[in-house]
């Protein structure tokens, strides 16, 4: 019998982030624990489903309203991943560290918990943990490699290196990387001082000191070569579809069913959605675009074998796909693989070139441009609906995918935190 916890969950909306929250604050909620969410307003919606209560952000920022560019952070607008991670370390990560930090730590003497779980690029949930001596999960949502943990680091969306060369290649953009979030350091250490806490040496440090970092993927879509320090757990993908989504009709005809589903939150994307949707037109499929809150239907001109609509459960409309086109976000990209379909990937920026190159790397589909052509987006999507070795891929993937979700891993440790925050329960038992 699991013994109730106190858990307090700080989130905010980051687009792709919200449905894998949900999911596993669902699951807590449903194994009997207390669960308080730190939240934007606008997510109430969403977590009113779960259970849990939502507690509104007072100091930190968060999204003002529903409105697609209404983000905190405008990582689309960024020219390179390195200037997308300095706009989410300016809005998110470091910036507003000491304001993060304030209302979670506000919180946890309000209504004292058992183990925090934050998104994992809220250092300034990490900091009050800290401070009030709370053990701390930080939870990503999408793949996480940085300098040192075997594949490249996050952002250019590499390979795996070869040899001396590729070695030098990510030590190298490791260097870039360590420096664009240490522009952000003295903010951090700010906020650590201000809670009584001694300064670090580097941002990206945070994640050695984190109690946890569960990463919300499969170890099957991770390079070979992965090998991350010790407190990171990959724990397996949440398939959740999100709160917003509206039911679907598959189209009418026999005709291999092609999925186009890109970004929730804007990324400026309308016009690939509008190449995507004219080459399925060049196609004998059945073509399902849907838009997301962020693109307006009347923004894509379709042609008449290409449905377009807001939304669908993609978890359903995978069970009728042959192919997938995306820009890449990991909650797309893991479901498509989860079906075993093969994916497009046309990644617009984010994580979004990293989850590219891997599922490249394993032939569970192909990697183009977003400025591709629809001639040659057609192309590809040719090529996924009659080479075999794409699906076979895919289905592999599938089938490590199911093995990771025999067992909810990310639920077993965040319990195994919060029973650590009781160590006179642990003395009982040995006793």
């Amino acid at each position: 019998m699991t013994t109730p916890r106190r858990i307090l969950f700080a989130i905010v909306d980051g687009g792709g982030t919200v449905p894998a929250d949900t999911s596993v604050i669902r699951a807590l909620v449903e194994r009997g624990h207390q669960v308080r969410v730190l939240a934007d307003r606008v997510l109430e919606p969403d977590l009113a489903p779960t259970g849990a209560e939502l507690v509104p952000w007072q100091a930190a920022p968060q999204r003002a309203s529903l409105d697609p560019k209404a983000m905190v952070v405008s990582d689309w607008a960024a020219k390179s991943p390195m200037g997308a991670f300095a706009a989410a370390r300016d809005g998110l990560m470091t910036g507003p560290a000491a304001k993060f930090a304030r209302d979670v730590r506000a919180e946890l003497q309000r209504n004292p918990a058992d183990v925090v779980v934050a998104n994992f690029f809220l250092f300034g949930a990490q900091v009050a943990a800290e401070a009030e001596r709370v053990p701390i999960a930080m939870l990503a949502s999408n793949l996480m490699s940085l300098p040192g943990w075997g594949s490249p680091p996050l952002g250019p969306g590499l390979p795996p290196a070869k040899g001396p060369l590729g070695r030098a290649r990510d030590a190298a953009v490791g260097k870039v990387l360590d420096f664009t979030f240490d522009r952000g350091l003295g903010d951090l250490n700010e906020a650590r001082r201000e809670n009584g806490l001694a300064p670090i040496d580097g941002v990206l440090d945070s994640y050695s000191r984190c109690d946890r970092l569960i990463v919300l993927t499969s170890r099957a879509f991770e390079y070979e070569v992965y090998s991350p320090p010790a407190n990171v757990r990959l724990t397996g993908p949440r398939l959740d579809d999100p709160a917003w989504t509206e039911p679907w009709t598959p189209p009418p005809g026999d005709a291999p069913l092609v999925l186009v589903g890109m970004s929730s939150t804007y990324m400026d994307h309308a016009a690939v959605l509008q190449r995507a949707a004219d080459a399925l037109g060049d196609l004998p499929v059945r073509g399902v675009l849907t838009t997301g809150p962020a693109i307006g239907l009347d923004e894509i001109d379709a042609p008449a074998n290409v449905t377009v609509i807001r939304s669908a459960p993609h978890s359903q409309v995978l069970e009728h796909a042959s192919a997938v086109i995306t820009h890449g976000g990991h909650g797309t990209v893991i479901k498509t693989l989860a079906a075993g379909v093969p994916a497009l990937v046309l990644p617009l920026g984010r994580d979004q070139l990293d989850n590219a190159a891997r599922v490249a790397h394993y032939g569970a589909g192909l990697r183009l441009s977003p400025k591709a052509k629809a001639e040659k987006i057609s192309a590809a999507v040719s090529r996924l609906l009659q080479e075999p070795g794409f699906r076979e891929a895919a289905g592999r993937m599938a089938s490590a995918i199911a093995a990771d979700m025999a067992e909810d891993r990310t639920v077993i440790e965040i319990e195994q935190l919060a029973a650590a925050h009781h160590p006179e329960e642990v003395a009982a038992v040995v006793a």
